[in-house]
């Protein structure tokens, strides 16, 4: 029986999934866990944070990922995974207010409440988590390929750097990054870091600092030496693991070798681990044997507070995947993991140290086991469920020929994406073929036929194989400007390009018909067609022979949980939409309203009150009433209990409260911080007032708040008179701009969908709608207020403007965040046209919330800032639950 329990909790936490558990935690705390964050912080995550700035350019798994980022480093202090999991599980330290959750069960990955995870299952997770612990905290975010991980690791380093020169004596922020690459075109593809557009993920006013200090350094060629000044901070080195991984010294030098040969220092196994192998349980670098350093390992060594990044998305999977992260790794192993264990060992006998190592893998499976550092992952499926990748179709062939294959590819490539032009570029389809003889043999003289057969010049065609002999310097040239508008490469044809980090985002389609030597090839291979490109979701197609997509399946199941059937099937109920604007453009008349507030500063006279007598009992008692601390006794639990007042006593225990005991001094120096005056100027004010300075330290100690609700906004009215001025602007607004290329594109659920020459639609009702020929909506709420308002009499225009927010429209409201305080944009949902009973007609402005985001702080922002300009132009602004629009009950707009 124990044998059996002891089976299935190991059998438990091969698939135990805690990076779910802890994205539950805080999601559920996320406004709790935000108060711990710097200032500095909360303004970068709000910059990023989609919902919130229409304009943020990261997509929600990346700014998910970077909320998991901070959440890591500012609310749990980069503590290791373990010691994470170890206080989640126990519920202590940051976790003791922690709800009950259970185990994420079934593919969907629903919460079970009341499934709670065993201690037997508890140990095993646990001791899987410390056999591969490092030195230093090791993270592992899982991002499927193609949703953009390494603008999220660039948008991490920048706030690293952000908060590293603001807070530098902070411990927990990085000075310096080094960014591994797994190979050379990978390398090529981080490249992208140092090209990026700072502004689109940094706050304005931080974009000078960084492009000022940032320093980038990347180790391309074996004999790059690194040229970073000691104990500088900022630096950005990015190397392929080639140019920084310790080699074994394989036999001894001879005399002569150590005479001229140039030597790096060598590094014995003694040190950090050897002395914390037996307390930390896991396998030292090296045990026997020296391991060369080279120069750049060096440099690296006289860095301060390094943080590595390390790029795995585009080639690793299964063995390869957990040798780099370190799982079951031997001894004997040089691999990147030894070689980031030396560096932190080497950094902490220098006297600095590694902060942490972020791993960006594509996914967070090894076969069946999760890996233990996973902290957040999003999957496959969600990310083409949510549009983030490009839909898939699968072609599988049986006996066919290379010619036949080719053919059919090329004809259904033609037939499904010929004519699209996403970003006026050109739809690509790539083959690859196993050797380079096979390519030039076979495969490209099958391709020319074919376009031959349908009238496409063989100039299209472009070779990439790695052999100068066949791919030109030009060829090169053209690859690497595949996804610009000029370039009319359109077949491309490959070997082994699959595996390695290349991004073409107007790929849409790969044929593999001879099986590789690699299984995982297939996988690769596939899922370098799924990039998304463009505003709508597109497919994308894969042309495999009946062995390879037998593969493809079993790839997708040990790598992403998936079959390949599913894989298809998701997303399928969405489809691609072009939306085109009807003319004449619809406008509305906005009114603006701007208000400037003038201080004039006022002359002082000597015993001005400020209005806090302490001997006038009655208006004292009103005012500190909401100040004191009251404990009421009751007898009994019921109502009647309750409505008995003999049986209720109240006790003031205002004595016990906390307070902070100011000086006369201290109460100077907090009012001159608050007034921004001079501490002599203000300690003289103080004592002018008829209260006087000693009355009012009194006064501040018996009441710490009074200090801040009373006495300081009172002083500043002495100080000052406001002078408010208001001029209104009457403007008018396109609810929709012209789109440059004729039309807008999106991707909408098909029931979603109303297209203005639907036949269910009558022609009075087409007449009073429809600024765009098409609306697409979120949701099934805001459809049915769509039908309902359309086919009311008193409603006489009716557009819907929630669904082109991101600067297609003028048709906006600017409002102050409640937590930033920075000024944002939101569009609403609808604006339609009503009729009074007098006869005239108003419009009103109308959002649909859900029943929970009703009260929330940035909703009740929004309203306010909505109602000014809603009554400023004589119009109405209302908030409609989705259960309301559910139930049918419009008429509350009416």
């Amino acid at each position: 029986m124990t044998t059996k329990r002891a089976a299935k909790a190991v059998s438990a936490s091969l698939d135990f999934a805690f990076f779910q558990f802890l994205w539950q935690f805080y999601q559920a705390n996320r406004g709790a866990i935000r108060q711990n964050y710097k200032e500095l912080t909360r303004k970068f995550l709000d910059f990023n944070n989609p919902e919130k700035n229409p304009r943020a350019f990261l997509r929600q798994p990346q700014y998910e990922a970077l909320e998991t980022y901070v959440f890591l480093k500012e609310f749990l202090a980069n503590a290791k995974v373990e010691e994470i999991f170890k206080h989640w599980f126990e519920k202590q330290g940051r976790f003791a207010d922690r709800a009950e959750g259970g185990m994420v069960s079934g593919s969907a990955g629903q919460v079970d409440l009341f499934d709670k995870i065993t201690q037997d299952q508890y140990k095993s997770v646990f001791a899987a988590m410390r056999k591969n612990s490092r030195a230093y905290p090791n993270y592992i975010f899982a991002l499927t390929m193609g949703t953009g991980k390494t603008i999220l690791m660039a948008t991490c380093i920048f706030y690293e750097f952000l908060l590293g020169n603001k807070f530098e004596k902070d411990a927990r922020y990085c000075h310096n990054a080094l960014v591994f690459a797994p190979d050379k075109t990978v390398l090529q593809s981080l490249k992208e870091i140092e090209s990026f557009d700072l502004t689109r993920v940094v706050p304005p006013e931080y974009v000078n600092f960084l492009t000022t200090h940032l320093r980038f350094h990347f180790l391309e060629e074996a004999g790059t030496s690194l040229d970073t000044l000691d104990r500088s901070r900022f630096n950005i080195i990015v190397s392929n693991t080639q140019k920084i991984i310790l080699k074994r010294k394989h036999k001894e030098k001879t005399s002569a070798e150590k005479l001229f040969g140039a030597t790096g220092e060598t590094l014995s196994a003694t040190g950090i681990y050897a002395e914390a192998a037996d307390l930390y349980n896991f396998d030292q670098p090296e045990e026997e044997g020296e391991l060369t350093t080279n120069q750049r390992f060096e440099k690296l060594r006289r860095l301060e507070q390094l943080g590595i990044y390390v790029d795995e998305a585009h080639h690793a999977f299964g063995k390869t995947l957990a040798k780099d992260m370190g799982v079951g790794a031997k001894e004997t192993d040089t691999s990147l993991r030894t070689t980031i264990d030396i560096l932190a060992a080497s950094l902490s006998a220098a006297g600095t140290r590694v902060v942490a190592c972020y791993n960006y893998t594509g996914t967070p499976y090894v076969g069946r086991e999760v890996l233990p550092e996973v902290v957040y992952a999003y999957g496959l499926k969600e990310a083409v469920n949510k549009g983030f990748l490009k839909k898939v179709t699968l072609h599988g062939y049986a006996n066919t020929r290379t010619d036949e294959f080719v053919d059919i590819a090329i004809e259904t490539f033609l037939k499904e994406s010929g004519d699209l032009r996403p970003e006026g570029l050109l739809p690509k389809l790539a083959f690859f073929a196993a050797t380079v003889e096979e390519l030039t043999e076979e495969l490209k003289p099958a391709v020319e036929r074919a376009l031959l057969k349908y009238g496409i010049p063989i100039s299209r065609i472009l070779v990439n194989v790695g052999d100068s002999k066949i791919t030109t310097n030009d060829d090169i040239r053209e690859f690497n400007r595949l996804d610009t508008e000029g370039s009319e490469k359109q077949f491309i044809l490959l070997v082994n390009k699959g595996r390695e980090g290349w991004n073409c985002r107007s790929l849409f389609g790969v044929g593999l018909f001879r099986e590789p030597k690699s299984k995982v090839f297939v996988l690769q291979a596939t899922m370098r067609c799924l990039r998304s490109i463009g505003e709508a979701q597109h497919t994308g197609h894969v042309f495999l022979s009946d062995d390879n997509l037998n593969t493809l399946n079993d790839e997708l199941q040990q790598n992403f949980r998936i079959s390949a059937d599913e894989l298809q099937k998701v997303a399928k109920d969405k489809e691609r939409v072009e939306i085109r604007v009807v003319e004449p453009a619809v406008k509305i008349k906005l009114v603006r309203v701007r208000k400037l507030y003038q201080m004039r500063e006022k002359a002082i006279g000597s015993g001005q009150k400020l209005g806090l007598d302490r001997t006038d009992q009655e208006n004292w008692s009103t005012l500190v009433e909401k100040y004191r601390l009251i404990e009421t006794q009751q007898d009994g639990l019921t109502a009647a209990d309750a409505a008995r007042a003999s049986d209720s006593r109240t006790f003031d225990l205002t004595l016990r409260r906390e307070k902070r005991a100011f000086s006369q001094l201290s109460l100077v120096a907090e009012v001159s911080r608050y007034l921004n005056r001079s501490p002599l100027e203000i300690e003289e004010l103080l004592d002018a007032t008829s209260e006087g300075i000693e009355e009012l330290v009194a006064i501040t100690n018996e009441f710490n708040e009074l200090l801040y609700d009373e006495i300081i906004p009172r002083l500043f009215r002495l100080l000052f008179d406001l002078d408010e001025y208001e001029k209104k602007d009457e403007y008018e607004v396109d609810l929709i701009k012209m789109p440059a290329n004729g039309y807008y594109e999106v991707s909408a659920t098909k029931d979603k969908i109303v297209r203005m020459h639907d036949v269910k639609i009558e022609d009075e009702e087409r007449a009073k709608s429809f600024h765009l020929d098409t609306y697409c909506f979120d949701s099934g709420s805001e459809n049915w207020l769509f039908w309902d308002l359309l086919r009311e009499q008193r409603v006489k225009k009716i557009y819907f403007t929630g669904m082109l927010t991101h600067g297609q429209s003028d048709f906006f409201i600017q409002y102050i965040d409640p937590d930033s305080r920075t000024v944002r944009s939101y569009y609403p949902d609808f604006i339609f046209q009503r009729e009074e009973p007098d006869g005239s007609l108003k419009y009103v402005i109308v959002e649909v919330k859900a029943d929970n985001q009703i009260e929330d702080a940035v909703v009740q922002a929004k309203k306010d800032f909505a109602q000014q300009i809603a009554v400023a132009s004589g119009m109405e602004y209302r908030i409609l639950k989705s259960s309301d629009a559910d139930k049918r009950h419009f008429r509350v707009l009416l």
